[in-house]
């Protein structure tokens, strides 16, 4: 099952793509939660009933994808938590040591988009780069998971583009001020229920390419710790609830990899693209000035 949230008449709604449609479950089925978030905490049953109520949906239930406004699957998940380090070329191009633990940051919401929405170079720095990775979303709750457990507490999975501005994460010990920047990185489109991927999408190739030319391109296998292996760790940190997300890292081919950095400016659209997920699309646009007094570029 594809679950996706939109916006319809200046409301948030959740539906299902069933291939060029969505199915509105606020009319197929008015008794579920109207997010995502609040549905996947309603358990499998609530999930069952959604997957039945689109496949047998009415017209007036149905819209089309095309011109659909999309918000971010999950747009307040109680916790974002990014990790890093976790492709060994990557590490490798950004002349980093092998680590003996993720790297690890927290972000927030609002720094996150949707699909099709603009992500904003911000006003401090002109080093907004790309990470194109695969997002986990928890499903069931838990502390303490075991790696065999891991994989039975995973909803489903979405594209992400984990924007960093490299000029705030170069500083030392500043990795989340690079990663926090308002509207710098993308979610969805959807998020793609586990049943329909391989265990913990070993084998899927993830790619991202800028306008049109490819950047990066390896398979989810190549993680040096694999979902379950991440849902474990960050278990045993954090308690994980519904809708939590998980990225799990980028392979190499970002810009500040390279000798010679393409940062990504206005008008570049940048395309984060998973076998069997989907592709998240964001054009780039310079971030409103809300100040003209201040000096804070880096």
């Amino acid at each position: 099952m594809r679950l996706l949230s939109f916006e319809l008449n200046g409301a948030a709604t959740v539906g299902v793509r069933v291939g060029e449609e969505v199915v509105d479950l606020s009319i197929a089925a008015p008794q579920l939660p109207r997010d995502i978030r609040s549905l996947l905490a309603a358990g499998p049953e609530a999930l069952a009933v959604a997957e039945a109520a689109a496949s047998s949906a009415n017209a007036t239930a149905r819209r089309p994808l095309e011109g659909l406004r999309h918000l971010t699957p999950i747009p307040r998940p109680d916790k974002i938590i990014g990790l890093g380090k976790n492709y060994m070329k990557h590490v490798e191009e950004m002349g980093a040591e092998v680590p003996s633990f993720p790297g690890m940051f927290l972000r927030t919401p609002d720094s996150l988009v949707a699909h099709n929405q603009a992500l904003w170079r911000p006003e401090a720095s002109d080093t907004l780069d790309y990470e194109g990775e695969l997002m986990v979303v928890i499903g069931r709750g838990g502390r303490m998971i075991s790696r065999e457990e891991a994989l039975s507490h995973v909803a489903g999975y979405a594209c992400h583009n984990d924007g960093s501005v490299r000029a705030y994460n170069y500083i030392p010990s500043a990795v989340t001020a690079g990663k926090n920047f308002l509207r710098t990185g993308g979610f969805g489109p959807e998020i793609v229920t586990a049943d329909e991927l391989p265990p913990g999408c070993k084998g899927l190739r993830l790619s991202t390419s800028v306008n049109g030319e490819r950047r990066q391109s390896a398979d989810i296998a190549e993680m040096r710790w694999d979902v379950a292996h991440l849902i474990h760790l960050m278990s045993t940190i954090f308690t994980l609830y519904p809708g939590d997300l998980i990225a799990t890292g980028t392979p190499s081919g970002c810009a500040a990899g390279s000798t010679d950095p393409q940062w990504l400016t206005p008008g570049d659209v940048v395309r984060v693209e998973i076998e069997g997920v989907g592709a998240l699309i964001n054009p780039i646009e310079d971030a409103p000035r809300v100040r003209t007094d201040l000096d804070v570029r880096l």
